[in-house]
């Protein structure tokens, strides 16, 4: 198993190749909640069995704090 996969599931090439499917902005990802957050559409993605799910009925509304 390469170094990327290595205690997350997930090749974090790949995530860095993702952009959010709303606004195509770069997504942050936020390793205790397992997603992929979207500022500027104010949506989290979630990860799961190492899989990002980019789906926006699947997505999480942020609020500003989050």
């Amino acid at each position: 198993m390469s170094e990327d996969r290595k205690g997350h599931g997930f090749d974090r090439h790949m995530i860095e190749a993702l952009v959010c499917p709303v606004t195509h902005a770069t997504l942050h990802y936020d390793a205790e909640r397992q997603e992929l957050v979207s500022k500027a559409a104010g949506l989290a993605f979630p990860i799961r069995a190492g899989i990002p799910i980019m789906l926006i009925d699947e997505a999480r509304q942020i609020k500003a704090d989050d």
